[in-house]
């Protein structure tokens, strides 16, 4: 790997492949947790999206009317990369103070850093299958109005991968499984007032900058943008973003679990 690379996530190298590779045989047994994942954000579409959608009719974004349902779909494509990134956290936490998994791979050429990169590798692959499939159900409704959604497809890991990164983080300071009340205290408000369910418009001036200061509101907005075709040069914020957020989590990730692995 390159230098900067081997400075900004020491101990990483090609070998977190091998995580990944365990993770999918395990996961062979365990196909309808994956299929089961996919349903969450389809029953939020149809109640919220269609359901609620009847009711409200349109709302304004970039300047148009858009039907609530397609206002709304692009952020459940967000946010069930958002929550598929935390709930990750409670099987990362199990290995890591349960089971003792990760003690048993760093007694192999695997460093920490190689634990850390392949296990958030592996979230997104989980993460990429809930986005095909949901995008699937999108063109099925009409919910789709751009090529450009295409693109939400790797729009969805780069979201998953950011959570995953401080997620990671998260993971190593919880010290019971009751710690992770602290986690879903935190996960709420993010998804209900990122601008998941309303136009950022609604909200009063100050809370609207505390939502664009948010990391969901980012990802949220780049979905948005990508399905409805509405490109602009915020995009590019909302990447740089995401990707900072990602590099900084995983950066820090692999030095805790460096400290705790090797202690």
């Amino acid at each position: 790997m390159s230098s900067v690379t081997s400075q900004l996530l020491p101990g990483v190298s090609w070998r977190a492949r091998h995580i990944v590779t365990r993770n999918l045989v395990w996961f062979r047994a365990k196909w309808s947790i994956l299929v089961s994942a996919v349903f969450e954000p389809v029953f939020y579409l149809l109640a919220l999206g269609v359901g609620v959608g009847e009711l409200v009719g349109t709302v304004e974004y970039a300047g148009r009317e858009v039907d609530y349902e397609a206002f709304v779909a692009p952020a459940l494509l967000a946010t069930a990369a958002f929550n598929g990134a935390i709930f990750e956290m409670f099987n990362i936490f199990a290995k890591l103070k349960w089971q003792k998994t990760y003690d048993a791979m760093i007694a192999t050429p695997l460093t920490p850093g190689d634990v850390a990169a392949g296990e958030l590798g592996f979230g997104q692959l989980r993460g990429l299958f809930n986005a095909c499939c949901f995008l699937a159900v999108m063109a099925v409704l009409g919910l789709v109005e751009s090529w450009w959604a295409l693109l939400t497809l790797p729009a969805s890991v780069l979201i998953g991968a950011s959570f995953a990164g401080v997620g990671l983080i998260g993971t190593t300071l919880l010290r019971s499984w009751t710690d992770f009340d602290y986690v879903l205290l935190a996960q709420l408000p993010l998804f209900l007032f990122s601008a998941t369910f309303y136009p950022l418009s609604t909200y009063p001036e100050p809370i609207q900058w505390l939502v664009q200061a948010t990391p969901l509101y980012h990802g949220v907005e780049l979905c948005r943008q990508l399905v409805l075709g509405e490109i602009g040069l915020s995009i590019v914020a909302h990447v740089a973003y995401l990707l900072a957020m990602l590099l900084l989590g995983l950066a820090v990730a692999t030095r805790r679990f460096d400290r705790l692995l090797r202690t």
